[in-house]
């Protein structure tokens, strides 16, 4: 029976392809078809009585070392370490061939679709924090100095928001109790607080002084101060370590909870590893002056924005976890461009994609009720049936996969600017002329006069056969533009056709704005 494996064409209009050919009847082996080739398959029983041959693939000669006649014609195992060792694939052959041995994905099972869901939320942690080795390396040995030398220290990680910083330290914080007990040293009581959840910045101090059985007379701060200005009695009294999250909420008037936080590392006596992370990587230098000039400035590490290459390894490690492909390799690699040249935010791409799975999940959902009207009518107004149910029925493999298109309105959904909205709300005429401005922005004359964009605007819809308007409508569309800040025309001249033409607008978000369209899309290249 005739199997469809067109990934990259409608699945509707195959469907429904396969469906009006059986109903209207055999076509001969050399009609035309309108999805794709068709592969027959028959089974060895079949095969062998059936009147249709499958030629024999002939051997290269330069490929085979036992060409010879008087060579054994089966494969002998004799020779099977004399051959010559197989070409190493490259990375990228690996992942399309590991793509290709995994099962299609049924986007229209719940089950399925709730897993990919979940491997893309952000909440999902997973088994390894990948791209930031270098970043919990120097966090680990840090903590492991202080630990052997039982010193106290501070340490400030900083980085834009979704770079990492919270979930590297959550695989840093158990790597270092499991070190600690592997060297024979007792582990540390590991405090953490998130500053968000607290009522008061002074609240962080009793959430600390409750590990160390803090006495009611005294305040919070004072108690740890006491604690930590004094010889502990016990010798056998443990390290902490406190990671304090989204540190920069402690931010007051005068400094002085987020001063006197740090401060509880300089004491003689403290046993406590402090662990800062917030946003702002300068906030050791503007908030903690003081600290720097007692050279207790606390060790400072940095985590970068992703890079494209590091969103797409993240994604893909995500991903790989599934036992089916969801993304087109082009559709995620538009994703980890995009947002790696807007903020190299892994938060946004993992919310990105989920806005991808959902536009296919819509997709799907109105494939099925077009297919089940189609088929309801040519089957004589028949009860319709399931979208998988006819599938199976006809024999049809239909590769769904979250394509180009859902990712770039996905995109277009979470970086839309009031920019983009104006530029999509134009009439296309007025898209045209926009076109023909930037492509002029990006040579060596930067402004063009309105004559000189009138002129390309004449060739690009010459190209397209689309018939051009006229010179004084197309004034009138520039003063438009002009209008809505998109334009500015300059030039004191009587004749409008010498005045010149600035773009207001940065040019990638016209392309941003317009790639949708085929059109416009050759016409920027």
């Amino acid at each position: 029976m005739p199997t469809i494996d067109c990934r990259n064409s409608s699945p509707l209009k195959e469907i429904l392809a396969v469906k009006s050919e059986r109903s209207g009847g055999a076509r001969g082996s050399e009609g035309d078809c309108t999805f794709g080739k068709r592969r027959l398959t028959f089974d060895a029983a079949a095969g062998q009585d059936s009147p249709i041959s499958t030629p024999t693939k002939l051997k290269s000669l330069r490929g085979c070392r036992n060409s010879s006649p008087n060579s054994p014609s089966d494969g002998s195992k004799e020779d099977s370490g004399k051959r010559l060792p197989s070409l190493c694939k490259s990375p990228v052959k690996r992942l399309h061939d590991s793509f290709d041995r995994k099962q299609n994905w049924n986007p229209s099972d719940p089950g399925q679709m709730s897993a990919v869901k979940e491997a893309l939320h952000v909440s999902t942690a997973p088994q390894t924090v990948v791209c930031r080795e270098d970043e919990q390396k120097r966090i680990l040995e840090f903590c492991k100095t202080c630990l052997e030398q039982e010193k106290a220290g501070s340490l400030y990680i900083c980085g834009c928001p979704g770079t990492g910083k919270s979930l590297s330290m959550d695989k840093v914080k158990q790597q270092v109790v499991d070190w600690a007990r592997d060297e024979g040293l007792q582990a540390p009581d590991v405090i953490t607080i998130n500053c968000t959840s607290l009522t008061n910045t002074t609240e962080i101090f009793s959430k600390i002084a409750d590990k160390h059985q803090q006495k009611k007379k005294t305040s919070p701060l004072q108690h740890l101060r006491d604690i930590y200005s004094q010889k502990q009695q016990s010798s056998g009294s443990k390290m902490m370590v406190i990671i304090a999250d989204e540190l920069d909420y402690l931010i007051t008037r005068d400094r002085a909870v987020l001063h006197d936080l740090f401060m509880l590392t300089t004491f003689q006596f403290s046993r406590c590893i402090l662990i800062g992370i917030a946003n702002a990587i300068d906030l050791a230098d503007r908030f903690l002056p003081r600290l720097q000039s007692l050279n207790c400035k606390p060790l400072v590490v940095t985590f970068r924005a992703y890079s494209k290459d590091q969103i797409l390894r993240i994604l893909r490690e995500r991903l790989m976890a599934l036992p089916y492909v969801v993304f087109q390799p082009q559709a995620l690699e538009l994703c980890a461009r995009k947002v790696a040249a807007a903020s190299g935010d892994m938060r946004k791409a993992l919310s990105v994609c989920r806005s991808a799975v959902e536009m296919l999940e819509a997709d799907m959902s109105e494939l099925s009720s077009s297919l089940n009207s189609s088929v309801g009518e040519a089957t004589d107004k028949q009860t319709p049936p399931d979208l998988e149910v006819f599938k199976r029925q006809q024999n049809i493999t239909v590769t769904f996969q979250v394509r180009i298109d859902h990712m770039a309105a996905a995109l277009s959904k979470t970086f839309r600017s009031p920019v983009v909205d104006t530029i999509q709300s134009l009439p296309q005429h007025q898209q045209i002329i926009l076109c023909s401005a930037a492509k002029f922005s990006r040579g060596k004359k930067k402004d063009a006069t309105i004559e000189e964009l009138n002129k390309s605007y004449i060739g690009v819809c010459k190209s397209a056969q689309i018939p051009p308007v006229g010179i004084l409508e197309f004034l009138s569309m520039c003063r438009a533009l002009s209008d809505q800040g998109l334009f500015k025309l300059v030039g004191q001249s009587r004749d409008d056709k010498l005045k010149s033409v600035t773009l207001k607008v940065d040019g990638s978000d016209i392309t941003f704005a317009l790639q949708g369209v085929r059109f416009f899309r050759n016409c920027l290249q």
